[in-house]
């Protein structure tokens, strides 16, 4: 499994920084991916991963490539979905913040418990979505800082598309996405944990 890992990662990670939209963006967008690359490297013999949230982090990379190929606000199959589905913009940007809920608190998940950080059920799973709410904020500064920083540079890297309520709307995707991230995938997790 982990050949197959690496050989997706790094096909669609050389595919992304071919013929970027903007290669400023596509690195602001893909770092994540790559700083989580590089933290599972240096992890993957003291600290194994369940093979979930091996997938999981893969998923989230390549929504990050393709992002940063193409910036968010431009991926062609979301530039269709917003036509067919008559939406005031390219909604791909939501894809990534859901996603920035939905596995993040997996990852939370899997370290809060293997800890014994909050072995109480109700309390750990409110804090990991609390952890989870307060990444998505944190990135949105981020997002903010880059944007004073570098200027109109960084407006494929915001992605707003004239949106007033995007910030807003990116933290209650990544909410969204911790949330159902618990909902559905909590007793899968458990399993896998067992088998470490």
């Amino acid at each position: 499994m982990r050949n197959l890992w690496l050989f997706i990662f790094f096909a669609v990670l050389i595919w992304s920084v071919i013929n970027p939209k903007d290669y400023f963006t596509w690195v602001l967008e893909v770092i994540p991916a790559l700083i989580a690359f590089v933290v599972m490297m240096f992890t993957y013999k003291s600290f194994p991963l369940t093979p979930m949230l091996y997938i999981l982090i893969l998923t989230h990379s390549i929504i990050l490539m393709v992002g940063g190929h193409y910036t968010y606000a431009e991926v062609p199959l979301f530039d269709w979905l917003a036509e067919m589905m008559d939406w005031q913009r390219n909604n791909y940007d939501k894809v990534g913040h859901f996603a920035q809920g939905f596995v993040p608190v997996m990852v939370a998940r899997e370290i809060v418990i293997r800890k014994n950080i909050i072995p109480r059920p109700a309390w750990r799973n409110f804090f990991i979505v609390c952890f989870c709410l307060a990444f998505s904020a944190f990135y949105e500064l981020i997002e903010w800082w880059v944007a004073l920083v570098s200027g109109e540079g960084a407006e494929a890297f915001l992605g707003t598309q004239g949106y007033i309520w995007d910030t807003q709307s990116d933290m209650a995707f990544a909410l969204l996405g911790a949330i159902m991230g618990l909902i559905l995938l909590s007793r899968w997790h458990d399993k896998q944990l067992k088998e470490i």
